[in-house]
């Protein structure tokens, strides 16, 4: 009997105690439940709100995320580009120099140029190889017959070898010159053969001492080749899809390093020495 009796015992205290916490359980949800279903009853009798009348309780989370959505919008939902008169893009700018953060941000490509929102020319005239263009007057020794559909500057390191390749191939199928960008003049621009114009920009990449100076040396050497067409200076930094004036040092590999004559995998910033036209004229 002792057995059974032990067994009767438990069974006992464990239905006291399923039994108590079911009745706390209950207690607690009468507490939870009883005002919800108070809310529930004043809004349908209420005429005041018609979502609420329509639905009791889910009707507050609309009013809830009404409440929260300008904030979904500027951290979830809005894109750098958006936002009117002032684009997070500039906002962004604006914070970070009010609070001396660094304030490069690339823009540009982050634009579609391609909705009907986006204002832009594009060129009409036939391509057509007697359309031409001279470049230098009656004190130039080398004129230049430039097409008007031509390669802008791409530098190679923005670009990959195959894309300078490329865009080289079809230059020299185009018969038109190709722009080597601020990255310094590559054996993968002359290798097609065709015109090249040679960028120059403030970090004198391609003719620059280990200093960050101007060359002469090297300057002359490049210009004098014969696919070199001619030099164009870019004074300033624009806008741009990367940090315009630094060159990341992982960016900056050996094969790079080489061809902007710079130490390979130190980070570059361009600082032009060229504070005047007379300076430039100089040069």
């Amino acid at each position: 009997m002792r057995p059974l009796f032990l067994k009767t015992s438990f069974a006992l205290v464990l239905l006291i105690l399923l039994g108590g916490y079911f009745i706390h359980a209950i207690w607690w949800a009468y507490v939870i439940v009883l005002p919800l279903i108070g809310v529930g009853i004043y809004n349908i009798c209420q005429k005041k709100h018609t979502i609420l009348r329509n639905f009791p309780l889910l009707g507050y989370f609309r009013y809830f995320f009404e409440l929260i959505s300008p904030e979904i919008q500027q951290y979830f939902i809005e894109r750098h580009t958006d936002g009117t008169p002032i684009s997070r893009n500039h906002r962004t700018i604006v914070y970070e120099r009010a609070k001396s953060v660094s304030s490069t941000h690339p823009f540009g490509t982050e634009l579609d140029i391609y909705t009907e929102r986006y204002e832009g020319m594009k060129a009409k005239a036939p391509l057509d190889d007697t359309l031409r263009v001279r470049i230098g007057g009656s004190q130039c020794t080398h004129p230049y017959e430039a097409s008007l559909y031509n390669i802008s500057a791409m530098s190679f390191g923005a670009l990959s070898k195959n894309a300078i390749l490329a865009m080289n191939r079809g230059a020299a199928d185009g018969g038109f010159y190709h722009n080597t960008g601020e990255g310094g003049l590559s054996d993968y621009h002359l290798e097609g053969g065709v015109d090249i114009v040679w960028q120059i920009g403030t970090g004198y990449f391609g003719c620059r001492t280990q200093e960050g100076n101007f060359d002469k040396e090297a300057f002359e050497k490049k210009a004098s080749h014969h696919q070199v067409k001619m030099i164009e200076l870019k004074l300033s930094q624009g806008a741009k899809p990367g940090h315009g004036g630094v060159l990341p040092a992982v960016k900056n590999t050996e094969e790079i390093a080489k061809i902007r004559m710079v130490k390979p995998y130190t980070t570059v910033i361009s600082h032009p020495d060229i504070v005047s036209l007379r300076m430039l004229a100089d040069y």
